[in-house]
């Protein structure tokens, strides 16, 4: 009685929110969940707004309902959801203003658990009967495919009992749907139809019609569309229905075949793709018919189009037909259709290969090997009659380019062989001919055309991946072949294209590789004969070292081929007064090459690093006493090219050693350089003590070599702990600070750069940067150490940039102060490239630093103002090192992040085009020419300055600033036309005079940029 009374004194609320259009009465919903009111005494008091004689006050009052259940419908007893279904069911048949309130409600039923059996049946067929759904809004449709999608994910059995009549009145409700949103459900609908193997009886055809009606999908999204619908969304849906059952193959492929004809490219691809898509689940049954229609299209469409996508698409759909076609299992009175298909790709492609000349050689050839790498027994059929029709070709076509195009035929065929491995004895026609293939391959190594001489080396290395394909006596020639190409053939080409084949058959041979060629290249690198212009890079000792660097791709060869680099670095270093460091430039970078192949494999990588570190160690701090007693002795490999040439190849060997090994080996090499302590080297019999960080000029050699220390503790994981870290810290800070070599204070300023950015923070770490800092400021103030200083300061603040260290910004101040000094101001510019640049050698991912996401962004944010207002302050003399310092920053910043930026910063960019320093203005240049692309409408705002400042530019006496300006004046063609058109004959004349310059380069740009000006303009540009 209270509980009908407190109802009773809600209706009135109620009836307010009713006639005030508020959907939702928070009471209502409230006292549901709470449990005060049931949903049945809701209705009973809602009773006289949904018996109202006025359709839209019933409607308000059913919508109400509907919006409570929507949130309460969890909470619903199985006899309330029977009685509300009742009522809905019932409510189908009202007016036409109440039927989206009752679709709601139906929805929110259709989500109870509690649903009892048969109701589910009832809706459907109540909806199916009694709702015109094409004529409901587009929102009202969304709700009943909700409906059907909810009942198909709980109540399948139930649907299934309906059979057919279920596809059917779901056939009706889908008909003429055009809304993306609602088709996207829709078509999510037919496929569950489908898979779940809904009864779809007789009507297989009509389903397909309701479906294929929108093939080929024609959608455009609306601009700012909030639903971010794409036309690919709904491609790929279509496509999942259409390629979900062969029940539709008869319907579907002569759509397919007739849209093949169309004019439109994305009907072609995406009939293409369906196709392809299709033969996934289609069989013989399904394709027999259509094979005939559908091969005569593709062949059509590949030799006939100009379109490479078109092209690629074909090809795929055919490898799928031949795929499908492979996968039927055969029975004795059924014919081989896959035997079939192929003759007629034969027929029809075979003797297109017969003319090398002719268009029509490289569509067929593609067709065959598209059906020919469908399946082994495709690919039996195919090489049979191709393979020795191309080798008689090989062989009557004498001319050098007519043997390569049948060469890269026969490749194609070839590294279709590789998807099967080894070559089955009994079938294979490839083994058949193993003896006129390698001929042929052969005979191409040694033809003076270098183009087929390329391809040979192609073929040669895929022959080889087959295992069992090449005898003994082969493998002996093609490593013969190899060492002659790699040492002996004067194009270049061809040389590192046989190193490279080398690289990769050595693990696959590698006890060939290691008996034949290893020893025949340590004998030239032991010759002593002199060859011509042996200064030249490609030499016969140098093409020596890059061959055993490139074939040392397995363990086994790197045990060969590093004593010989090791022997060779050696013997040129005693030779060091008759040879230029550049001889020693060349071990080390073969030596790298090593390092990098070795990183793979943990075996390979330990033995490499236990073997050269300490070589190249023991040699450098053997040359470096030499350097007081005998100066010539040791003086090349004390050079800085030399010694910049070893630091790549300790790096290497050392940034993925495990943690193990790691520590293992900082534990011999920092005491060598803080103690001396030599006894791990080999050779370790020095003539007098190793102290590289005490004073003395005697000892400035041995400081050179904190480049090779800076190699090995910079690349050490994190996580490897070096021992006296902060003793070797205020090591490096002293030397950085007080050396006179550049090189060495240099190296110095770099390694203690890499400890700070992975040392972990702390009390130790704020106490080194602290004496860091005082050591910066003292230098900097006055005396003859400010360069080093300043290098200090750069790199220091550059490592703590990247681990976003609270300090950074103090020390980018310090730097953004020195750009206006007279005497470090342009050094200190160039800096800001260091700051923003990847390091080569420290401070980068590969080496294990302490990098942070968006640090250019962050550095952008927090020091472009600041440069900008330091810019406006500047003396006349100085402006240009806030111009400098700014384009660095540009320059390496994203290109998104600065397009938000550019109507603030293109003043600046343009006022640093009339710098006269040509590091500026090329880092300008090459700001400006992707934000031509990028930004069009920003940059067409201030187009006549951009012309002016680049055909000025053009004729710059730097050849670099030449080339980028000519590039943005190129770019310049992407602004809108109408902005353009009035400059272009002024530009035309300008461009006229680089088309003469001295520089092939240049020359080269200025015909790309002024043939896009010619056009600009013209008809379908």
């Amino acid at each position: 009685m209270l509980l009908s009374t407190k109802l009773k004194f809600a209706l009135p609320v109620l009836s307010i929110s009713l006639g005030s259009c508020s959907l939702l009465c928070p009471e209502g919903v409230e006292g549901v969940k709470d449990g005060s009111w049931t949903v049945l005494q809701l209705v009973e008091a809602l009773g006289s707004c949904l018996e109202n004689t006025d359709p839209q006050m019933r409607g308000r009052g059913i919508q109400l309902l509907s919006q409570v259940l929507l949130q309460c419908y969890f909470q619903l007893q199985e006899k309330e959801v029977l009685h509300l279904v009742l009522f809905y069911e019932n409510r189908l048949q009202d007016h036409h203003l109440v039927i989206p309130s009752v679709l709601q409600g139906l929805r929110a039923l259709s989500m109870c658990d509690v649903l009892s059996p048969g109701l589910a049946v009832s809706v459907l067929k109540t909806i199916f009967q009694e709702v015109h759904v094409q004529s409901l809004l587009q929102l009202d449709r969304h709700t009943v495919y909700s409906i059907i999608t909810n009942f198909m994910s709980t109540r399948e059995e139930e649907l299934k009992g309906l059979g057919a009549d279920f596809t059917f009145g779901f056939i009706q409700v889908m008909d003429g749907e055009k809304d993306p949103r609602n088709l996207l459900v829709a078509f999510q609908i037919v496929r569950d139809l489908i898979a779940k193997n809904y009864a779809l009886g007789p009507f297989v055809e009509e389903l397909f019609e309701v479906t294929s009606c929108y093939f080929p999908i024609d959608f455009t999204p609306p601009p700012n569309d909030p639903h971010g619908i794409q036309r690919e969304d709904l491609i790929l849906s279509l496509r999942a229905v259409l390629a979900s059952t062969t029940q539709f193959a008869e319907f579907l492929l002569p759509l397919l075949i007739e849209k093949l004809d169309s004019d439109l490219q994305s009907a072609k691809l995406d009939s293409l793709q369906t196709l392809t898509a299709c033969c996934a689940i289609y069989g013989q049954k399904e394709l027999q018919e259509f094979l005939p229609s559908l091969w005569s299209s593709l062949r059509r469409e590949v030799f006939q189009t100009a379109s490479e996508k078109v092209e690629a698409e074909c090809l795929a759909a055919l490898h799928a037909l031949s795929a499908c076609l492979s996968r039927s299992v055969l029975s004795s009175d059924t014919e081989d259709l896959l035997d079939s298909f192929l003759s007629s790709i034969l027929q029809d492609c075979r003797h297109h290969l017969c003319e090398p000349d002719m268009k029509l050689v490289w569509p067929s050839a593609k067709l065959l090997q598209a059906a020919a790498g469908a399946s082994l027994r495709a690919y039996h059929h195919v090489t049979h009659n191709v393979l020795p029709l191309l080798l008689e070709q090989y062989t009557k076509h004498p001319q050098s380019s007519q043997r390569r195009t049948i060469l890269e035929m026969l490749l194609g065929f070839l590294e279709l062989q590789q998807k099967w491995g080894h070559v089955e004895e009994d079938e294979s026609t490839l083994l058949l001919l193993r003896d006129p293939v390698c001929s042929v391959v052969f005979s191409a190594l040694t033809d003076p055309s270098v183009q087929l001489q390329l391809v040979g080396i192609r073929a040669l290395t895929v022959l080889g991946s087959l295992q069992g394909f090449l005898s003994p006596s082969d493998l002996d020639l093609v490593v013969d072949h190899l060492i002659r190409l790699a040492l002996c053939e004067e194009d270049s080409q061809s040389s590192e294209a046989a190193m490279e084949a080398a690289g990769s058959l050595a693990p696959i041979y590698p006890k060939v590789f290691s008996g034949r060629m290893v020893p025949r290249l340590e004998e030239e690198l032991q010759s002593e004969r002199e060859e011509e212009n042996s200064w030249d890079p490609r030499s016969l000792r140098q093409r020596c070292l890059q061959a055993l660097a490139a074939m040392s791709t397995h363990p086994s060869i790197v045990r060969e081929t590093v004593p010989v680099l090791l022997q060779h670095f050696r013997k040129v270093q005693k030779e060091s007064e008759a040879r230029s460091p550049q001889d020693m430039v060349s071990v080390c970078q073969s030596l790298h090459r090593v390092a990098l192949q070795c990183q793979q494999l943990e075996e390979s990588c330990w033995y490499f690093h236990q073997t050269v570190v300490p070589c190249l160690l023991a040699m450098a701090v053997q040359a470096a006493m030499q350097e007081n007693t005998h100066p010539l002795l040791g003086k090349a490999l004390l050079e800085e090219e030399v010694l910049s040439a070893m630091v790549p190849v300790i790096s290497a060997a050392t940034t993925h050693l495990s943690p193990e090994l790691a520590a293992r080996s900082v534990s011999h090499v920092v005491p060598l350089f803080l103690d001396g302590e030599v006894s791990f080297l080999p050779q370790n019999s020095f003539p007098c003590s190793f102290q590289p960080f005490e004073d003395g000029e005697c000892l400035e050699a041995q400081r050179r070599l904190v480049a090779l220390l800076m190699a090995f503790v910079c690349s050490l994981p994190r996580n490897v702990a070096i021992p006296h870290q902060e003793r070797l810290l205020r090591e490096l800070l002293a030397l950085s600070c007080s050396c006179n070599c550049p090189f060495t204070a240099t190296t110095a300023a770099k390694c203690f750069a890499g400890l700070v950015n992975k040392h972990p923070e702390g009390q130790q770490l704020d106490e080194i940067l602290q004496l860091g800092v005082n050591r910066m400021e003292s230098g900097l103030a006055q005396g003859p150490s400010r360069m080093q200083a300043l290098t200090l300061l750069l790199w220091v603040t550059k490592a703590l940039v990247l681990r976003y260290h609270p300090l950074s910004s103090h020390l980018t101040d310090k730097l953004l102060g020195l750009l206006g000094d007279m005497e470090l101001g342009a050094a200190t510019a160039d800096g800001f490239f260091l700051l923003m640049a990847k390091s080569p050698d420290v401070l980068h991912k590969g080496c294990h630093a302490d990098v942070r996401i968006m640090f250019r962004q962050r550095f952008f944010t927090d020091n472009v103002p600041k440069l900008v207002q330091g810019f406006h302050g500047a003396g006349p003399d100085v402006k240009a090192n806030y111009l400098k310092a700014l384009s660095h920053v540009l320059n390496h910043l994203p290109k998104p992040v600065l397009v938000t930026e550019l109507p603030t910063l293109l003043p600046l960019l343009l006022e640093a085009l009339s710098c006269s320093d040509r590091v500026v203005q090329l880092s300008t240049l090459s700001c400006l020419q992707p934000l031509l692309l990028e930004a069009p409408q920003i940059m067409s705002l201030h187009v006549n300055t951009l012309v002016t400042k680049f055909l000025s530019l053009t004729l710059s006496p730097t050849m670099a600033v030449r080339i980028a300006a000519l590039r943005c004046a190129h770019a310049l063609t992407s602004l809108p036309t109408t902005v353009l058109l009035p400059y272009k004959a002024r530009v035309i004349r300008a461009l006229a005079k680089p088309l003469d310059d001295k520089k092939r380069l240049v020359r080269k740009e200025a015909v790309a940029a002024r043939g896009e000006w010619f056009l600009l303009g013209s008809p379908g540009r």
